[in-house]
């Protein structure tokens, strides 16, 4: 943990301006609504529509000359893959994204658009992001995981430090966790920073990978279900470190329903006027289960990101 706190230091510093600083804005109507102070982390603000961002502008800042010539290759289900397409863009360094066939098409084309080569394979998502490793370590080319990457784990540490700076005494933060890189970096500054602010993670009960592995002291593959969460979606990469860090970061863990996941991103659009994806809704879904024993407290809600169609997103809402 003190290795991706000191290197999201540098990072926070190195980064700018190419990574926006998003706002940590108190919300009025919800802090009265449930009786706090309820900060919301405006993650779907920064570039790309997500956070996957800071991590990726940092592993491409951290490459050689030489691998940067020669291009990275990642696999995505889409909000890490435009993120590494629009770092990779402003850097020259070609990126080709390995996806899912059933990936957004939103996603895929926003990636495309940012320049970089996108190959879908009929697989899950961990075995395109092992497919896509294999390819790399074949071709003798950089592999970027989404998750287990300590240079992107510090990227993604840089929004603790966003948020320390705005609000130094905050007694919970709720983050939504797929493969961990976000929480693993947010976690790991808190814990320096801030040591008495509980790190909650927070899953759908469709897709419980680093959950289960949690549970089991071990990484495990449970069975996976659709849900409106495609960012967190997926299993776990064999030995991810970030299983480790997860370990020792995350202090309490919430399970939230597909209507709960609903229901906040109906929250946040009545309240907030924002249209956000079903991760950021896991957070927040999160935070409204658990509000009663948060009641007169500072409660930060990591709102990761905002990629989702607007199909997807009136069908949840309606």
């Amino acid at each position: 943990m003190s290795d991706i706190f000191k290197a999201s230091q540098e990072a926070h510093t190195a980064l700018r301006p190419q990574v926006r600083k998003t706002p940590l804005d108190r919300s009025h109507t919800l802090s009265a609504q449930y009786g706090c102070d309820l900060f919301l982390k405006g993650e779907h603000l920064q570039h790309t529509g997500s956070f996957k961002f800071r991590g990726a502008s940092n592993k491409i800042r951290l490459l050689t000359p030489e691998q940067k010539s020669q291009g990275i290759i990642t696999a995505s289900s889409g909000n890490h893959g435009q993120g590494m397409a629009l770092a990779g863009a402003m850097a020259g360094v070609p990126v080709t994204v390995f996806a899912t066939a059933t990936a957004s098409v939103l996603k895929l084309d926003a990636i495309r658009a940012y320049g970089a080569q996108v190959i879908t394979l009929d697989k899950d998502s961990l075995s395109v992001e092992l497919e896509a490793a294999a390819i790399a370590a074949e071709k003798q080319i950089s592999f970027v995981s989404p998750y287990n990457d300590p240079d992107v784990i510090a990227g993604q540490g840089t929004i603790a430090l966003e948020m320390m700076e705005d609000e130094p005494a905050l007694d919970a933060v709720f983050v939504a966790v797929g493969g961990g890189g976000l929480i693993s970096g947010i976690g790991s500054v808190m814990k320096q920073l801030s040591p008495e602010t509980r790190i909650i993670g927070c899953w759908p009960t469709a897709s419980t990978a680093m959950y289960a592995s949690l549970k089991a002291g071990e990484i495990v593959e449970p069975e996976e279900h659709d849900t409106l969460s495609d960012g967190t979606a997926g299993g776990l990469e064999p030995g991810t470190m970030t299983f480790p860090v997860c370990q020792q970061v995350i202090d309490d863990t919430v399970l939230v329903s597909e209507d709960e996941i609903r229901a906040a991103l109906k929250t946040l659009a009545r309240y907030e006027r924002w249209m956000l994806e079903g991760a950021a809704g896991v957070a927040m879904a999160a935070f409204m289960q658990q509000a009663e024993q948060w009641r007169g407290k500072r409660v930060a809600v990591v709102l990761c990101g905002r990629n989702i169609t607007i199909e997807k997103f009136t069908g949840a809402v309606k």
